[in-house]
């Protein structure tokens, strides 16, 4: 019986010297056993990513403001975007793009009580290289005051576009509506109402020195902060 019991306790000394050495506790002087197992990488610290604000924009937009990112369409294989308060207006995944000129209106109004400032009142892809223009016409002619109205071209933008067309562009504040010319890259945000020329548009023209892809320029992609209108008199 003695030498049972003096046995058993030979054993449980043994048992815990051996699992305090692979567990690695106080002054054993091996590593734990965790961390034998463990890559070295999941032992540095991860940098902190930079923190992203609505539509990805690196800062967040002033207060009445609203934050957006147009990207227009990459050749004839990648369909354009356009995002607006971190809600995607138009894209390839909402299926509501299409060949040409990607148009959402937006109301620009500041909120009130009966209205939604950023609220989406449509979008429209208008095909430019077979389609009827006066579809297009139809579209922007109406425009009430203060509508924001968000353009991204895919593919060709311009090759049905008429002298009408390239005016109510203008009227909006487009500075380069009336040279875009086939396959040129275009974004542009305007504005029924506007007074001066928008600082939102990029244009890129269709060159077979400069282009990225064959036969279409570099896509573009804008992004940036738009006052809300005030309607106060």
């Amino acid at each position: 019986g003695p030498l049972r019991i003096m046995a058993l306790v030979i054993m449980v000394g043994l048992t815990w010297i051996i699992v305090s050495i692979l567990l690695g506790g106080p002054g054993s002087g091996f590593p734990r056993l965790q961390q034998l197992f463990s890559s070295p990488e999941s032992s540095v610290t991860a940098e902190p990513r930079a923190k992203k604000y609505k539509c990805g924009l690196p800062q967040p937009c002033p207060e009445e403001h609203l934050a957006f990112r147009v990207v227009s369409g990459a050749a004839n294989v990648i369909g354009p975007k356009i995002c607006l308060e971190d809600k995607m207006l138009m894209s390839s995944v909402k299926d509501n793009v299409g060949r040409g000129l990607n148009i959402a209106l937006v109301n620009g109004d500041l909120p009130l009580d009966t209205g939604v400032s950023g609220e989406l009142i449509e979008a429209r892809a208008f095909d430019m290289w077979a389609g009827d223009v006066n579809d297009l016409l139809k579209f922007i002619r109406p425009l009430h005051e203060g509508t924001l109205v968000f353009v991204a071209s895919y593919d060709d933008p311009a090759t049905k576009m008429n002298e009408e067309t390239r005016k109510l562009f203008s009227e909006l504040g487009s500075r380069n509506a009336k040279e875009l010319a086939f396959r040129d890259s275009w974004v542009f945000v305007g504005a029924k109402g506007v007074q001066n020329k928008s600082p939102f548009e990029q244009h890129v023209k269709n060159s077979k020195h400069t282009n990225k892809y064959e036969g279409w320029p570099e896509a573009l992609e804008m992004e940036g902060c738009i006052p809300r209108r005030s309607t106060a008199s």
